[in-house]
C-alpha cells in the first residue's frame, strides 16, 4: 500500500472512533458576559421545554458553566414569560413549562389534543388523598381510616397510574407493605413538595378522613397485644 493510502486508512480509523468530536462547551468563556448569560438561559429553557417531566437542578447544571446561578436564570426566564400564556413552575423538585390556568377554557374549546391527565373515580381519589397525608400507610390502615375495606383493585389502579408506589414494610404483625406517593403525584397536582398539600383538617371536617377512628383502632390493637403477652 502506498504512503497516501496508509494515511487515508488511518484517517478513516480516527473518524470512526469519534476521537475528533468537539466536546460540549458549558463555560462559554469565549463569549462576552451578556451573550454567555443569554445562551445559558436558552439552554435551560430548551431542556425544560423538551422534557416530559420536571427537570431538576442537577440536570440543568450539566448544560451551563460552574459560575452560572440557575435560580437567577429561572427568574429571568419567568420575567420574560410574564405576558405569555404559559409559565415556568416549580413542581416535584424541578421546573416545568405549564399553560396558565386562565387559558384552560380556550384550550378545551379548541378541541386540540393535549397530554392526557390521570383520571380517578371517587374511591381512588379519596384513597390517594389519604396516602398523601399519612404515608407510609398500609392498606389495612387505610381501611380503618375509611371504616370500610380499601380494595386491592383501588391500590392497583393508583400504582398503574404511577401516583403511588410501595414504601417500607410496616412494623405491624405480618410486616405488610406500606404505600407512598411518587414524584409523578407531585407533578400531576402541581406540588413542589408534600409540604404544599392543603391543610388536613379541612379534609377531616368534610368527613373524607377519620384520623380519630384510625387512632382508636391502633390503641385497641396495642391493648390486645399487651393482654396476650400477659397471658403468656
Amino acid at each position: 500500500m502506498s504512503g497516501s493510502g496508509i494515511a487515508k486508512a488511518e484517517g478513516r480509523g480516527k473518524r470512526s472512533t469519534g476521537q475528533d468530536r468537539v466536546p460540549f462547551d458549558r463555560e462559554l468563556e469565549s463569549l462576552p458576559p451578556e451573550l454567555r448569560w443569554r445562551e445559558w438561559m436558552n439552554r435551560i429553557e430548551a431542556v425544560i421545554f423538551a422534557s416530559a417531566t420536571p427537570v431538576d437542578r442537577a440536570t440543568l447544571a450539566r448544560v451551563v458553566g460552574q459560575e452560572c446561578n440557575i435560580d437567577l436564570i429561572i427568574d429571568d426566564i419567568r420575567e420574560e414569560l410574564r405576558g405569555r400564556p404559559f409559565e415556568l413552575v416549580t413542581v416535584a423538585g424541578g421546573w416545568q413549562h405549564r399553560t396558565k390556568s386562565a387559558y384552560a377554557q380556550a384550550i378545551r374549546a379548541s378541541g386540540a389534543e393535549t397530554q392526557p391527565m390521570a383520571e380517578f373515580n371517587q374511591q381512588e381519589a379519596t384513597v390517594l388523598i389519604a396516602i398523601s397525608y399519612y404515608q407510609p400507610v398500609t392498606r389495612g390502615e387505610l381501611s380503618t381510616m375509611f371504616g370500610k375495606e380499601v380494595s386491592r383493585d383501588t391500590i392497583a389502579g393508583l400504582r398503574q397510574a404511577k401516583l403511588i408506589t410501595s414504601g417500607p414494610r410496616s412494623p405491624a404483625p405480618g410486616a405488610p407493605y406500606t404505600y407512598v406517593t411518587t414524584p409523578i403525584f407531585l407533578s400531576t397536582f402541581g406540588f413542589d413538595t408534600l409540604r404544599d398539600l392543603p391543610d388536613i383538617e379541612m379534609l377531616e371536617d368534610s368527613g373524607l378522613l377519620n384520623r380519630k377512628r384510625m387512632s382508636d383502632d391502633a390503641d385497641l390493637m396495642e391493648t390486645r397485644s399487651i393482654e396476650d403477652d400477659e397471658e403468656e
